[in-house]
C-alpha cells in the first residue's frame, strides 16, 4: 500500500523493515517452525518483502484528507512528545495499550513513532492479534514533517515531477503546511542521522529533534 514519492531516505526503509524482521525472528523461534499458535510467521514475513506492512507519509496524508472509513492513526511516542505535536487525528497508546486495546477487525489502523522502530513493533503486534489492514508510517513522525508539512521540490524537476508536486503541495496546505522550491532542503530526518561536528560525534536525540519542529511552528 505504498507509492513512490518525489525524495526518499534509505535508511528509514531498512531500519523499519530489518526490526520487523527481527521480531519474527523471536517469535518463529525454530527455523523449521513458520506457525505458532494463530501466527503465521511465513505470511507476515511475505508482508515485509511485498512492503506491504507501511505507507508513506503523502499516502497516510490523503488518507486523513479523504476521510477513509474507520481509519485509526496511533502515536506510539510519550505523552510529553505527543503534547508537542502529532499527525491530525491521531490517538496515543504505548506499546503494551496496543497490545490490549479493542479494534474493529475492519478498522484501518496506521501506527507510527518517531523514526518508525516502536510503530514496526506495534505493526507486528496487531499482526499477530489477526487485524490485517495495519500499517506503521515507515519513516514516522519525521518523515510527515519532511514530506507533507515541509513539502519541497527542487528548482531542476522535471515537468513530470513538477504535475506530480502539485498534489503534495496541495496535501502540505491542507495540513497548514508550506510547501516550496529549495535545491538543498534540510531533511529533519537527515539532522538526526549525521552527528553534531562540535558534540564529539554525537548523533542528534529524536527529542531534540521534536523540539526544533516545534520552535519552527509545524
Amino acid at each position: 500500500m505504498h507509492s513512490p514519492s518525489i525524495r526518499w531516505t534509505i535508511p528509514r526503509l531498512l531500519g523499519a523493515g530489518a526490526l520487523a524482521l527481527g521480531a519474527l525472528a523471536l517469535i518463529a523461534g525454530e527455523p523449521r517452525r513458520a506457525t505458532i499458535g494463530r501466527v503465521d510467521v511465513d505470511a507476515l514475513a511475505r508482508a515485509v518483502e511485498r512492503e506491504e506492512d507501511h505507507v508513506t507519509a503523502i499516502e497516510l496524508a490523503r488518507m486523513i484528507r479523504d476521510r477513509t472509513p474507520r481509519l485509526r492513526v496511533v502515536d506510539l511516542r510519550s505523552a510529553e512528545e505527543f503534547g508537542e505535536y502529532q499527525i491530525p487525528g491521531a490517538e496515543r497508546m504505548s506499546l503494551t495499550d496496543v497490545a490490549r486495546a479493542r479494534f474493529d477487525t475492519e478498522s484501518v489502523v496506521v501506527l507510527y513513532s518517531e523514526g518508525g522502530t516502536h510503530a514496526a513493533q506495534g505493526w507486528f503486534v496487531l499482526r499477530a492479534r489477526g487485524l490485517q489492514r495495519v500499517y506503521f508510517l515507515r519513516g514516522g513522525i519525521f518523515e510527515w514533517v519532511d514530506e507533507v508539512m515541509e513539502a519541497r521540490i527542487p528548482s531542476t524537476a522535471t515537468p513530470t515531477e513538477r504535475e506530480m508536486f502539485k498534489e503534495i503541495a496541495e496535501l502540505s496546505r491542507y495540513f497548514g503546511g508550506q510547501p516550496g522550491i529549495s535545491d538543498r532542503p534540510p531533511s529533519v530526518l537527515d539532522e538526526i542521522a549525521l552527528p553534531r561536528p562540535n558534540e564529539g560525534g554525537a548523533a542528534h536525540s529524536g527529542s531534540e529533534a521534536t523540539a526544533r519542529l516545534r520552535r519552527r511552528g509545524c
